[in-house]
């Protein structure tokens, strides 16, 4: 799937993948960075990047550019918004 122009032909690129690493956008994690400038515990929907750093979106705000080796995975995504 890709935009097209107005006669139809693609004027971008595919989607890209949205599972990496084995997380898909909208997973809900628990991510426990020990290291660097996000140190912490965030808890959250998870927005996948290709590049294997994600971006976290949790109740008070959201973190970008955790990597996937400090998330694990609470709840796959299945359409439905559990807290």
């Amino acid at each position: 799937m890709c935009r097209v122009n107005k006669y139809s032909f693609p004027r971008t690129s595919a989607k890209k993948s949205k599972v990496v690493k084995g997380f898909i956008t909208g997973d809900l994690v628990k991510a426990i960075v020990s290291t660097g400038k996000k140190v912490g515990t965030y808890v959250g929907r998870v927005a996948v990047r290709s590049a294997g750093s994600f971006d976290s979106k949790t109740t008070n705000g959201g973190v970008q550019g955790i990597s996937w080796k400090y998330c694990q995975r609470l709840q796959k995504v299945d359409g439905y918004l559990y807290n």
